[in-house]
């Protein structure tokens, strides 16, 4: 198996699966947050970001565009402009909306996976934003694979205190 297949795989079983739990969420809930801890997204805000989770990300490794605004550094964002708190994070107003953003990002990730040579996923040094560590690309793109998963674990738990019927089959995209 070579990057891109593995890339790919991976990238279209989390967004089917991602897909399935966001229709579960009920559309009274968007304002939905544990009661206890703090610095939690409102489920709005989760599927706000679950929704760009991996395509925006791996637009901005392999092309540079991070999607700011003319002229800003990506590599000069300061910390609190790259990790906000939650109560600043944007939200959505409807499921629907949720799975067109995220249908978009799925078609976003894999049009530009499409357009990497496997030489630079192997080889190609990609340092990220938050993180100026040498990787690969295609370790950074595998890393946001596994941030959309990290979000659906997210809403599979939110879901789950929600009271909602999910279980393992839901997670993994099998219902």
């Amino acid at each position: 198996m070579n990057w891109t297949e593995l890339l790919k795989n991976h990238m279209e079983h989390s967004y089917k699966a991602a897909e399935g739990l966001v229709k579960m969420v009920d559309e009274d809930k968007l304002n939905w947050k544990p009661a206890t801890g703090s610095n939690w997204m409102t489920t709005g805000q989760l599927l706000k970001h679950l929704s760009s989770a991996c395509g925006g990300p791996t637009k901005g490794f392999v092309t540079g565009d991070w999607g700011l605004p003319a002229g800003a550094d990506p590599f000069e964002r300061k910390p609190e402009q790259m990790l906000p708190s939650a109560e600043s994070l944007p939200t959505l107003a409807s499921v629907p909306e949720a799975l067109q953003l995220l249908q978009q990002d799925r078609k976003t990730a894999l049009e530009i996976l499409a357009k990497v040579s496997e030489s630079d996923l192997a080889s190609r040094p990609t340092p990220a934003p938050w993180d100026p560590t040498p990787m690969n690309l295609g370790a950074r793109l595998l890393t946001m694979a596994s941030h959309l998963d990290q979000h659906k674990a997210q809403l599979f738990y939110y879901l789950k205190l929600q009271g909602k019927p999910v279980n393992t089959m839901h997670y993994f995209g099998m219902m």
